[in-house]
């Protein structure tokens, strides 16, 4: 189908006045389509919506990829529809516990999935790196609050953590100066930066 085609389907079966311009930015990546438009155009091509999108990041692209609106999924999750949109808009989840668990449940989302979508991630980075830098037992606690992992495993994982990342900080000051160490050196910060990763496949996910 070329873009005036689907342009077309927009318009006679769902009444939408789409541009063939406008399909060429969506499919570019340069536009991105409304709830509705979305839904119509998974119409128009015979596919589901989730089926349109790469891998959902935002919250709106999680919503989108289950086909809801943002009145139904505050609906759903507990939350009053013009809260939810500023929340959606603005990036930063703010519902309590319950909506919490409701908003991972109903987006079927991860633990980690969870923590992106709510603009913790870069609170979730510092944490972790202060805890492989320095004396990890100061940031069990307030892990425990950003994420619903018990305490225990909690610990277990930040020492894990801890010790991987001292390991190469040993290493640099046992071989001195000279390549090696710059070597060292930009492995220890090469693990910073992907310690999240790191945490996830130590923790778990789900």
């Amino acid at each position: 189908m070329a873009p005036g085609h689907v342009a077309y389907g927009l318009r006679a079966q769902y009444g939408l006045l789409v541009a063939p311009e406008t399909v060429m930015a969506w499919e570019r990546g340069e536009q991105s389509p409304s709830s509705a438009e979305l839904t119509a155009l998974a119409g128009v091509l015979w596919c589901s919506p989730g089926e349109l999108l790469a891998a959902p990041v935002t919250l709106r692209e999680h919503r989108l990829a289950r086909g809801m609106d943002p009145e139904d999924l505050a609906r759903r999750v507990g939350v009053e529809p013009s809260a939810y949109l500023k929340m959606e808009e603005s990036g930063r989840w703010k519902g309590n516990e319950r909506q919490s668990a409701a908003l991972a449940s109903v987006l079927k989302l991860s633990l980690a999935q969870f923590v992106g979508v709510t603009g913790r991630q870069e609170e979730l980075d510092g944490l972790l790196r202060s805890a492989a830098t320095t004396r990890w037992q100061a940031y069990v606690k307030p892990l425990a609050k950003l994420l619903p992992v018990p305490k225990a495993h909690l610990e277990r994982v930040l020492g894990l953590l801890h010790n991987e990342y001292q390991q190469r900080m040993v290493a640099t000051v046992s071989w001195g100066g000279g390549e090696s160490s710059t070597w060292t050196g930009d492995a220890g910060r090469e693990y910073l930066e992907a310690i999240s990763e790191r945490f996830w496949s130590l923790a778990g996910g789900a």
